[in-house]
């Protein structure tokens, strides 16, 4: 008795030996604070808020409908049908599954395996003929046997290489599940992006549509010019070059629009032909996001996290390739009825059992493998350093993205204000010299020129603002998600008054009254017929 318990009390403490090594994330020395965020930001918050910590991912945590701080319905809606539609975003989540399939399917391990059958035998026994001591030979006949029975088997995890081995699939399942976060985060900030892409791009096609206009009308001016003797070739075929070049940029931006939409369309989980984003031109700026920003938000990148469970999972592999060298216990136990009549096939007297293979239990133990136990365990340390190595790097690389966002968001707040005010002083410009240009004090090239600097200033502008909606979506990605409408007050910049929001309108560059030297069209010249310049969408 006391020999039977002995050796159940060394069967559990062998149970609980864990051969991996104990998991702890790298001390990486993370900075206190980002080099590009302002020094006030991180004054304002509390003292444990404002320093780094360690990671520690936050994957259970609502992230919430960042998209929505931009208070943008159309956009709502396509973020939705992304969601719903995507085929990479459907990809990454049956991957997830599959891990956690993969997972629940290696529990069965913890507990014993049971499986029943049933057989029935036919044989002719050998040596069917027998004749001894005089006595005539006899003839056995073939016979059948029946069997029913069940079999039970259960390995002792003496070593902890099923417990590591489960931790090892369960980390596996988490890094997918990070990396389907982490599909969802890029999928909807490029939805985003791509979105006020096409804002943008249909505010030039404003522009240029303006400039278009001005430069037909130019044309029609110096063409009867010309045609009168009050101008020469040169500034014929001048003026004709500046309205194809305006029309050449026009159609390059018509391209870019259409390949963006064409993106959407795959964004959303349709063919191109299947969608259509009607014109909706970009008038207003992008929300301020705060640069002096909580430690926890950084935590939350879904990149990081999936690095962080490969790695766990690489640790755990390594306590999987240590029990190698140690014993298995393999317990197995089989019982059933066998009976030559099948009605008497589950009689008590048919009966039968076994312990094991053999003698109830099997124990084995490496002696001599040729080194493939060791070449594993080695393998098994350099897939973890490899994981431990991309998990520095993706913490660098996260870093790096939240530096190059807000660096990107500071610099191109500033530029935008001083574009902006360039656009006004062209303005500005274009109305003083075209009074003076009705006064006869100036020619009308510098009235062309002014103008075209003017719609070039407001182009540059509208691009700039295009950008800024561009490197905040990318800061959000950057930061791991997780804004909503209640987090970030709407941004205090104004528009700029001193750019008006075209529309349309052709501006007025025929003086009038006659300026000496240019003559004045007369009312019988037919005007240019309008340009082409608005594809249907």
């Amino acid at each position: 008795m006391n020999r039977r318990f002995l050796l159940i009390t060394v069967l559990l403490v062998l149970a609980g030996c864990n051969l991996a090594p104990d998991f702890e994330l790298p001390d990486l020395h993370l900075p206190s604070s980002f080099k590009e965020a302002p020094a006030k930001s991180n004054a304002d918050l509390p003292e444990e808020k404002a320093n780094w910590k360690q990671g520690e991912p936050l994957e259970k945590a609502d992230r919430g409908n960042w998209w929505k701080i931009f208070s943008d319905e159309q956009l709502n809606e396509l973020e939705k049908q992304a969601q719903d539609a995507n085929p990479s975003l459907q990809s990454a989540a049956a991957r997830v599954e599959q891990s956690r399939a993969i997972a629940r399917a290696y529990d069965s391990y913890f507990l014993p395996n049971v499986s029943i059958g049933a057989n029935a035998l036919r044989a002719q026994p050998a040596n069917a003929s027998v004749a001894a001591f005089g006595v005539p030979a006899t003839k056995l006949k073939p016979y059948t046997m029946y069997q029913g029975s069940g079999v039970i088997s259960y390995e002792a995890d003496l070593f902890g290489s099923i417990r590591n081995n489960a931790h090892a699939f369960e980390a596996d399942a988490d890094a997918e599940n990070a990396a389907y976060r982490s599909a969802l985060l890029a999928l909807q900030a490029d939805v985003a992006q791509h979105y006020f892409a096409m804002r943008a791009l249909d505010s030039e096609r404003q522009l240029l549509r303006d400039t278009i206009a001005i430069r037909d009308e130019a044309m029609r001016i110096m063409q009867h010019k010309f045609d009168v003797g009050a101008a020469g070739e040169q500034d014929l075929t001048r003026t004709t070059s500046d309205l194809a070049s305006s029309k050449a940029d026009q159609v390059s931006v018509d391209r870019q629009r259409a390949e963006l939409e064409h993106a959407m369309a795959v964004l959303l989980g349709k063919t191109p032909s299947e969608f259509t984003f009607a014109e909706s031109p970009l008038t207003d700026v992008p929300p301020a996001i705060p640069a002096g920003l909580p430690s926890s938000l950084l935590e939350r990148r879904p990149d990081i996290a999936s690095a962080q469970s490969t790695m766990a999972a690489a640790n755990a592999r390594i306590g999987v390739a240590r029990a190698a060298f140690f014993p298995s216990i393999n317990l197995t136990a089989s019982g059933g009825f066998e009976s030559l009549a099948l009605s008497d096939l589950f009689k008590w007297s048919s009966r039968t059992w076994a312990l094991g293979q053999v003698a109830g239990t099997a124990i084995t133990m490496p002696i001599f493998d040729n080194g493939y136990n060791m070449g594993q365990l080695d393998a098994a340390h350099a897939a973890y350093n490899e994981s431990l190595a991309n998990y520095r790097e993706q913490v660098l690389v996260a870093f790096r993205d939240v530096e190059d966002s807000l660096s990107g968001q500071r610099l191109l707040s500033e530029q935008s204000i001083q574009q902006d005010a360039a656009a006004a002083a062209s303005t500005r410009t274009m109305e003083v010299v075209k009074m003076r240009y009705k006064e006869g004090d100036t020619d009308f090239f510098e009235v062309v020129n002014t103008q075209r600097d003017s719609l070039a200033a407001e182009r540059a502008a509208v691009q700039i603002r295009g950008q800024r909606f561009t490197t905040t979506i990318a800061l959000i990605r950057a930061l791991g998600g997780g804004w909503d409408e209640s987090t970030i007050a709407p941004s205090p910049e104004p528009i700029p008054k001193d750019i008006p929001v075209t529309d349309n309108k052709q501006p007025d560059i025929t003086p009038t009254a006659p300026a000496a030297p240019l003559v004045t069209p007369p009312a019988t010249v037919a005007p240019a017929p309008e340009a082409n310049v608005s594809p249907v969408i």
